[in-house]
């Protein structure tokens, strides 16, 4: 009786094949490789990417390349974890083969290499390793082993190796053209998680670059704040904060969100910053600050529709004044154990539209408050108004705490746990918060300095 259909295509590999490229990490790509191979193709398989590949630097391979350098990024002994073999095999090694090898000639050639048994190089080097219990020895007891390289187009990315033991047979010209399709669907798993890795190590390098390290103290003001990024923290976003002294003993506090995420924001936000930095050193008053702020937003790509709130704070003066650029508005918490909105004389338009209509609201703080800025990633969202949301942030700072009088310590915790206030959805957007314990200094002549 003839079959009702074809006959299924041989499947070499275990289902792990099938998990290649689902995940943008190379070490769990690297294991979906192994554990795609052993132990049902081989005894052994292991991964190892070239470092000049991992640094994106060229990796091109000539006919008769010189030594090279490759990272471990997997291996897999019959059922063993990597963690079986950390000891003696460590991921993350970086191993030096020569030209001689059959790693070498498979970068080379673009070819498979078969052999009977491993090369000397290897088991030169693996018999170096101690090995109390015998493992080493079985590993290199192979009837047959197998090099496929790993290239993208022109660009040599590293290789597969497989061992297979005497219990099994020796691989065969289609066990070889298994593995270099399998190859083949790994590397372009590997060039996408490496691009993303890339992208993701820039941008906390760049966020990590642009929050301050530690919360500064200056006399009449206590200082804590935070960031909790959108999503699982790899992307940038477009909230930013700076605390910088002034002369006289004053304090600048800006808390400000360039609309967006990614590479666009981040450029807005780290202008922006710079430019808050270099004009609150030309030390001009608040109002003149801003404007001047709007202006060079109106000539940065992404900065237009930025928002800020910016606050001085003279603590012998007892005087807080604040500006606003289309952002939320702060939160005081005085003596009465209440916290309110400020009410800005003007909430200010959004940075870049070239308006320059901003004012000053000074506040009196004679006792000490706790001023609060914050993005608007901890109030906003689309399932209230923002002023419900800000309403709640108020709420939720009165019942975290009863007091003004802020040790640094219970600053940071209670910094902590409004960060993580449930009033949003997690993920939405970046939440950032500013809180600034404000201390009035008396004032009598040890105090006061002479102005130049």
């Amino acid at each position: 009786m003839s079959p009702a259909g074809p006959s299924p295509r041989r499947s070499f590999f275990s289902s792990a094949a099938e998990d290649i490229g689902s995940e943008l990490d190379l070490r769990l790509t690297g294991g979906h490789v192994v554990r795609a191979l052993a132990p049902g193709f081989c005894d052994a398989a292991s991964v190892y990417l070239l470092e000049r590949w991992l640094q994106g630097e060229n990796s091109s391979v000539s006919a008769d390349p010189p030594q090279f350098e490759a990272r471990r990024l997997a291996i897999r002994v019959g059922s063993d974890t990597a963690d079986d073999w950390e000891p003696l095999l460590p991921l993350g090694e970086v191993i030096v083969f020569p030209r001689e090898t059959p790693y070498a000639r498979a970068l080379a050639t673009r070819r498979t290499q078969l052999l009977d048994a491993v090369d000397t190089h290897t088991s030169e080097r693996l018999g170096s390793l101690t090995d109390d219990e015998g493992r080493i020895e079985n590993l290199l007891n192979t009837v047959s082993f197998l090099v496929a390289p790993l290239h993208l187009a022109d660009v040599a990315v590293g290789f597969i190796a497989c061992t297979r033991g005497p219990a099994r047979a020796p691989f065969t010209a289609e066990d070889a053209g298994a593995v270099e399709r399998l190859a083949a669907r790994a590397c372009v798993a590997l060039d996408n998680a490496r691009r993303y890795e890339r992208e993701r190590r820039t941008a906390l390098a760049i966020r990590a670059s642009l929050l301050p390290a530690a919360a500064p103290e200056f006399p009449g003001c206590r200082i804590a704040h935070g960031y909790l990024p959108a999503g699982d923290g790899d992307i940038i976003g477009g909230d930013w904060f700076d605390v910088l002294p002034r002369p006289g003993g004053r304090i600048s506090l800006v808390v400000g969100d360039a609309m967006g995420h990614g590479p666009e924001a981040a450029v807005a936000m780290i202008q922006l910053r710079t430019a808050v930095r270099a004009l609150a050193g030309l030390d001009m008053p608040p109002v003149d600050l801003m404007r001047r702020l709007d202006a060079l937003a109106c000539d940065t790509p992404g900065a237009s529709f930025a928002t800020c709130v910016y606050a001085e704070w003279d603590a012998r003066r007892r005087l807080c004044t604040l500006v606003g650029a289309g952002h939320p508005p702060p939160l005081i918490r005085g003596p009465d154990g209440r916290s309110t909105p400020v009410t800005l004389t003007s909430a200010g338009l959004p940075l870049g539209l070239g308006a320059g209509t901003y004012e000053a609201t000074v506040l009196h703080v004679p006792e000490p408050a706790l001023l609060v800025l914050y993005s608007d990633g901890l109030v906003e969202s689309r399932q209230t108004d923002i002023d419900q949301g800000i309403a709640r942030l108020a709420l939720a700072l009165d019942s975290a705490t009863t007091t003004t009088a802020h040790s640094q310590e219970s600053l940071h915790a209670l910094c902590r746990r409004l960060l993580h206030t449930p009033s949003t959805p997690a993920g939405r957007d970046d939440r950032t918060l500013l809180l600034a314990a404000l201390q009035p200094v008396s004032e009598h002549p040890a105090n006061l300095h002479t102005a130049p």
